[in-house]
């Protein structure tokens, strides 16, 4: 009998030839670029130091594109983005120090909303490892330990050998669901040094499937076939797993009315007369879901938003389906079935038996019904018409990246997605600034695609270096700045320290980019963002305006 683990790889005449004879000066860096071409990489995100130089000289000697941006935060916002859209890997290449630290805010927002970002960082030269104080330029007694706590997983190759192995792994890892950051650490004498080991010829890094185990899902088709009133949660999982169509198909079949989180936009169609669209941020969703005899999860961990603020207090069944072991029965009891979404929604498609709920839409139409009614009784008609312009002029299938702003705030309740994976925000870990270098990194990855971008003022001021990334590589995103001086959001919760900013001329400044720039009205927003939109490359449309949010439902 032959067992998989007896299987030899054997190498072909060519790969022999080539490992006998490997080109001169190649480098530890060479390896890097080496094994994730071979992997499948195409572009790397990063900015050089003085430690990486060699990985970089590397990347300059082969094929892959490099977008560098002008701080490692938002270079990694950037692969952040490229990652969601594409579903790949993303290389994102820092030097030593203070250039890894800078990504760590990135790498946190990844983390929470698993993007399969892959860091790659040097290290200072192999002798002044081991927590010992060398004096060596931007040298740290543990610089993993800074990031172990924030990714997945953390790979380190301290000789050339290694270096393949070590990044096969990460990227295996990165790619594993759930999705998320993954860190490489790499000496820069190892990355410098000239290499006899032969090129990288047969990499090969398959991620793990988390299947359902059957008898779990077995009970859980039980219990929604024989519901009274089931709902359903969809997250950012259902998202990143490519079963939005899965979803929706059984949804019709229970009859099944669905709510997306604020991560699992577009999870499952707007107007479909299913959807309780995504006001978690009200009360009249969260007793909808308290009176569900069953409610099934998917792809969330019920956390902070997508509880109302942890005021959500389930009567029935609780299913939950997570791929991230560690949200798993977190802040619910449930049938906890830890499994990647597409595979348990399968699962059920060919298990659960078809009901049917004439009064499910009925049901779902009246929630609506009285959202509005809740939001027609403040003063929030600006706040509405401005969502309405900036849907109207963003293109159905173009993505939009939403920064932590007023606006935003809004649109994870109130915008429509039209599709799946087109709306993203960095409500995940909160940090200020991800909308334009994300958005960035999603025109690299969609380059035939007008991509929106939305900041307050000051968010905006985290990412005004990278509107020369844009120019430079020339890319297709529209950055929307609601001006209205200062943290408008934190003024919103009662804030009035630190919260006024002085701020430049945004239009001013755009054009000093070569970019052009338009300040517009809540009456004109429509007009001249279609117009920006539709206008190849790079563009700015600034709105000065002070918004407010809809008043708080879940005290």
């Amino acid at each position: 009998m032959t067992h998989d683990h007896d299987l030899v790889l054997r190498p072909t005449e060519a790969q022999t030839a080539a490992a006998l004879a490997p080109p001169p000066g190649r480098t530890g860096g060479d390896l890097v670029v080496e094994t994730l071409r071979g992997l499948g990489a195409t572009t790397v995100f990063g900015l050089p130091g003085q430690h990486a130089l060699a990985l970089f000289e590397a990347v300059g000697r082969s094929d892959l594109r490099l977008i560098g941006l002008r701080t490692e935060n938002n270079a990694g916002f950037a692969a952040d983005g490229y990652g969601r859209l594409t579903g790949e890997a993303v290389p994102l290449l820092l030097s030593t120090g203070p250039g890894a630290l800078m990504s760590l805010p990135a790498l946190a927002e990844a983390a929470a909303a698993s993007a399969p970002v892959l860091a790659i960082s040097s290290q200072v030269p192999s002798p002044g490892l081991g927590g010992g104080r060398r004096g060596h330029l931007h040298e740290l007694r543990d610089q993993s330990a800074s990031f172990r706590d924030v990714v997945k997983s953390v790979h380190t190759a301290r000789t050339p050998s290694q270096i393949p192995s070590a990044v096969a792994a990460a990227w295996e890892s990165a790619l594993t669901v759930p999705f998320g950051p993954v860190w490489v650490e790499i000496p820069e004498d190892v990355l410098r040094a000239e290499t006899v080991i032969p090129q990288v010829t047969g990499m090969d890094a398959t991620p793990h499937e988390a299947a359902p185990r059957p008898e779990l899902t077995a009970l859980a088709a039980h219990w929604l076939s024989h519901a009274s009133r089931p709902v359903i949660v969809a997250g950012g999982g259902v998202i990143r797993a490519d079963a939005a169509g899965k979803l929706r198909q059984l949804a019709e079949l229970l009859d099944a009315p669905v709510v997306t989180t604020f991560g699992g936009k577009g999870a499952f169609p707007w107007t479909h007369p299913l959807s309780l669209q995504s006001w978690l941020e009200d009360r009249h969703t969260t007793d909808f879901l308290e009176d569900a005899d069953v409610v099934l999860v998917v792809g969330s961990g019920l956390g902070e938003l997508s509880s109302n603020y942890h005021t959500f207090f389930p009567t029935g069944r609780v299913i939950q389906i997570e791929a991230d072991l560690g949200k798993l029965e977190s802040n619910h009891p449930a049938l906890g079935i830890h499994a990647d979404a597409r595979l348990a929604l399968q699962a059920l498609l060919e298990t659960v038996t078809p009901r049917e709920d004439p009064g499910a839409p009925e049901r779902v139409a009246s929630l609506l019904a009285a959202v509005s009614d809740r939001l027609a009784a403040q003063d929030l008609t600006l706040e509405q018409e401005l969502l309405t312009a900036v849907r109207a002029a963003l293109p159905p299938r173009s993505p939009s990246f939403w920064d932590m702003t007023i606006l935003s705030y809004w649109a994870w309740s109130a915008f429509d997605p039209r599709h799946p994976n087109t709306m993203h925000s960095a409500q995940g870990a909160g940090g200020l600034g991800y909308a334009f270098p994300a958005a960035l990194g999603a025109a690299v990855a969609e380059p035939d695609t007008p991509v929106l971008a939305v900041s307050g003022d000051g968010g905006a001021m985290y990412s005004i270096a990278d509107l020369a990334t844009a120019r430079q590589h020339d890319l297709d995103v529209t950055w929307l700045i609601v001006d209205d001086g200062g943290y408008g959001i934190l003024r919103e919760y009662g804030c009035a320290t630190g919260t006024d900013l002085t701020r430049p001329d945004f239009a001013a400044l755009a054009a000093s980019f070569g970019v052009p720039a338009t300040v517009t009205t809540p009456e004109t927003l429509r007009a001249d963002l279609t117009q920006a939109l539709k206008t190849p490359g790079p563009s700015v449309v600034v709105l000065p305006t002070t918004l407010k949010m809809f008043a708080p439902t879940h005290l």
